[in-house]
């Protein structure tokens, strides 16, 4: 594909936005307007992304970014600058404008948690308000933190289920299924690298350790432009800095896991550095069970499991406009089976992760980050049977670079825009089989490459004090072997007040995704292979407009949102019945195509002031797709109309957390959503003669299955509660109970039918049987801080 025409029209939108910004700086300057920017930080020294900053008589202010940057343009003259954060206490300062200043502002720590929450709230839902994004959520990990948790372990994905618009693969799981779209079309990033399995333990928990996660961005929609490659979702995760003053050690012991983190200076006030570790340790239990075991009679093993990850983060300041950031991450599952028969399987499976970025400030108005990165994913899993051994694996390794800018010419201009580049290589599948005694041994690799381009400018242009607008375009290229695609991707959104407590909100997105998870199941398992678009298999697309209203109610306590979307996709990408997937070198004539779309309301309401703080969120939405018949085969569910199985009607959330006292908090959420969708057969007819009976002349029953996913299970629902008491002379240690289901509710996990016979073993019948995966589970915890 020739790009020439639509590289011109990303040329001409940059030379505008330019020209837009110069004028822009040429009118402040007439208006005497200086602009303030820097940099907030805690008082250990770490960036605080998100950390707001309102000037209130001005009833004007804005937000750091990921990295902590701020540019703020006020007029000439006297003004109070508030400065807050989760976690720490408010800053007030007081500024002289008499030319453009850059600052420093640290933000010391608080004590009390649930006493940053009434801190910083206010500015923050005011911020919220003015905002042009839409459909964006931030949470922080001490947020995270205080919400009950499976097992007592903390899980940011989890926490995000629990936000309007994001449902769960099924239950216990940490999937994130945004607003129709499917598991393989969200972006999820750490520190900018791709991480392309964020799950341990089968999907029930996320990669991401608590301890070393500084904050999280959901984007469900208006994407930003420097955003891009997946369909339905951002999840950009940033990690901690360490602590530039002093060595600290964190950690805590729960049921199944524990962790530890090593913090502190690096020549003392210039850098930082933090280490942690997770793991859990199901497999100490299940060893010493199974060896106490081994000479029981007919006992069988309990498989053993184990996970573990890895962070580690740097930072070092090179001068006054110089900063180096260096991150690792490194995570496995280990999964093995040993049977006394001579039966031995090992699945081992994890991510391996490394970001360099420097931050350079060239002035007051213009920044930059370039960053080079590595992100590899991979499983292998064997199998061996006394001399016989097998071997399946795949894997997917990514190296990129990218750089981006950030110009602020005036207090009506924010102008951003960047280039990134990626070299993928797709390992989509590695067989290995032999046999002790030499006459087998054979072995398959199948590989493929992948180039992935972009382009990218955008601004965000302040019209009045009353409308705010953002535009921004995407210029995107892939190349796999011969095979070229790209396309444009034009971003837009809008906010006007109708007054200081009202404002109304629309944006557009369009979004292409050109890598592809190949997977048989509706949940993302670790045996799925990413594969590039190449030959038949084109990008997928999708468009998305929504539009809404924000209150602030309450004297500004109570945030109100109420946002509706419609988003719709072809190229949709699934796979005739009967596919091979595996070590397949012709993998894309398994492929068929359709189309989706998906329409909804997110109600959604938001207190951080006060001693009771949470919110509520409520969705109702609709998700289907449409696959034609193509390609040899009927399409799927004959080419009609369906829902895929996380299609949920209704979803309702309940966050509360409540500060008895300094010491004694409480917390609880409860969760109701319509039952997911499943196939299920509606009856069964007898057939004689059917190879395989065993009679041969008895009637065999078959089933007969109606529409995909027409079978709804039964309605989802969950109370969890919590309970955080503080110990130690600085509040510095506590406890932590999660009664996980706390009444024990027996969702449904899936459902089969169990043959009902007679005394003369025929089938009489069949009987629906519900499987429900997790009970009422307490747990405690013990994290320290030292």
């Amino acid at each position: 594909m020739v790009f020439s025409s639509a590289a011109r029209c990303l040329v001409l939108m940059v030379l505008v936005v330019c020209v837009a910004g110069s004028w822009g700086s040429i009118w402040a300057q007439e208006g005497a307007r200086y602009t303030i920017s820097g940099t907030v930080r805690g008082d250990k020294g770490e960036a605080l992304p998100g950390a707001s900053l309102a000037v209130p008589a001005l009833s004007t202010g804005t937000a750091a970014d990921s990295l902590g940057h701020f540019t703020l343009a006020l007029p000439a003259g006297r003004h109070q600058l508030v400065v807050a954060f989760v976690g720490y206490q408010q800053l007030t300062r007081e500024l002289n404008l008499t030319r453009n200043q850059r600052l420093t502002l640290t933000l010391e720590e608080s004590g009390n948690e649930l006493g940053e929450v009434v801190v910083q709230g206010t500015v923050t839902l005011a911020e919220k308000l003015k905002s042009t994004q839409m459909g964006v959520d931030r949470l922080t990990i001490r947020e995270a933190k205080l919400l009950p948790a499976l097992f007592g372990e903390v899980d940011i994905l989890k926490t995000l289920q629990l936000k309007p618009g994001v449902q769960s693969g099924g239950e216990g799981t940490s999937g994130l299924f945004v607003r129709g779209g499917s598991a393989d079309q969200n972006l999820v990033l750490i520190d900018n690298a791709l991480v392309y399995n964020p799950n341990h333990l089968f999907g029930l928990f996320s990669v991401f350790n608590s301890d070393a996660v500084q904050s999280v961005d959901l984007y469900k929609s208006g994407f930003p432009a420097q955003f891009g490659g997946r369909l339905s979702s951002v999840v950009d995760v940033k990690m901690r800095e360490g602590d530039r003053q002093n060595y600290v050690v964190t950690g805590g012991v729960g049921l199944i896991s524990s962790r530890l983190t090593f913090e502190g200076p690096i020549n003392k006030g210039k850098g930082s550095f933090i280490v942690s570790g997770r793991r859990t340790y199901f497999d100490i239990f299940t060893r010493a069970l199974n060896k106490a075991n081994e000479d029981t009679k007919d006992y069988s093993p309990i498989p053993d499991y184990y996970f573990y990850d890895f962070n580690f983060k740097a930072n070092y300041t090179l001068g006054k406009k110089d900063q180096l950031f260096l991150t690792g991450y490194l995570g496995r599952d280990a999964f093995g089976f040993n049977s006394p028969g001579g039966f031995n399987f090992k699945f081992n499976w994890g991510n391996t992760i490394g970001t360099l970025r420097w931050n350079h400030t060239f002035s007051d108005k213009l920044f930059v980050n370039t960053s080079v990165s590595v992100s590899d994913y991979n499983y292998d899993l064997t199998n061996r049977f006394d001399q016989f051994s097998f071997g399946l694996g795949s894997k997917i390794t990514d190296y990129s670079a990218r750089t981006d800018f950030e110009y602020t010419p005036n207090d009506r201009h924010l102008l951003k825009a960047g280039a990134q580049l990626t070299q993928h290589q797709f390992g989509v599948g590695r067989l290995e089989a032999n046999s002790g005694d030499g006459r087998v041994n054979f072995g398959s690799d199948v590989n493929y490459d992948g180039l992935d381009g972009a382009l990218y400018a955008s601004d965000n242009y302040k019209a009045s004090d009353k409308l705010q607008l953002e535009g921004g375009l995407r210029l995107t290229g892939f190349q796999s072997g011969s095979n070229r695609y790209g396309g444009l991707e034009p971003r837009g959104s809008a906010r006007y007040s109708l007054s200081d407590n009202t404002s109304l909100k629309a944006s557009y997105a369009m979004m292409y995704q050109y890598v592809h998870l190949v997977t048989n199941s509706g949940a993302s398992l670790p045996t799925d292979i990413w594969y590039p678009s190449r030959l038949s298999v084109k990008p997928q697309q999708s468009q998305q407009v929504s539009g809404g209203a924000s209150f602030l109610l309450g004297k500004g306590k109570y945030l109100l949102t109420n946002e509706v979307y419609y988003k719709w996709g072809r190229n949709q990408v699934d796979f005739r019945d009967g596919a091979q997937l595996f070590v397949n070198p012709e993998l894309d004539a398994e492929f068929i195509f359709g189309k989706s779309w998906s329409y909804g309301n997110e109600l959604y309401l938001e207190k951080k002031t006060g001693k009771t703080t949470g919110w509520i969120g409520y969705t109702l939405a609709w998700s289907w797709r449409n696959f034609q018949p193509q390609r040899g085969t009927n399409g799927i569910n004959n080419g009609e109309d369906f829902r895929p199985t996380y299609d949920r009607r209704h979803n309702l959330t309940v966050v509360v957390l409540h500060q008895l006292s300094p010491r004694l908090n409480l917390t609880g959420s409860f969760i109701y959503t319509s039952g997911s969708l499943t196939t299920l057969p509606l009856g069964r007819f007898g057939m004689q003669d059917i190879p395989g009976s065993s009679t041969g002349v008895d009637p065999r029953p078959v089933p007969i299955y109606p529409n995909r996913n027409s079978y709804q299970l039964i309605p989802y629902h969950r109370l969890d509660l919590g309970v955080v008491y503080k110990i130690g002379a600085r509040l510095n240690q506590d406890l932590t109970l999660s009664i996980y289901n706390a009444y024990n509710r027996r969702n449904a996990y899936f459902v089969f039918f169990e043959d009902i016979e007679d005394e003369n073993d025929r089938i009489t019948g069949f009987q629906a049987k519900q499987v429900s995966l997790i009970p009422v589970i307490p747990s405690l915890t013990y994290n320290f801080r030292f």
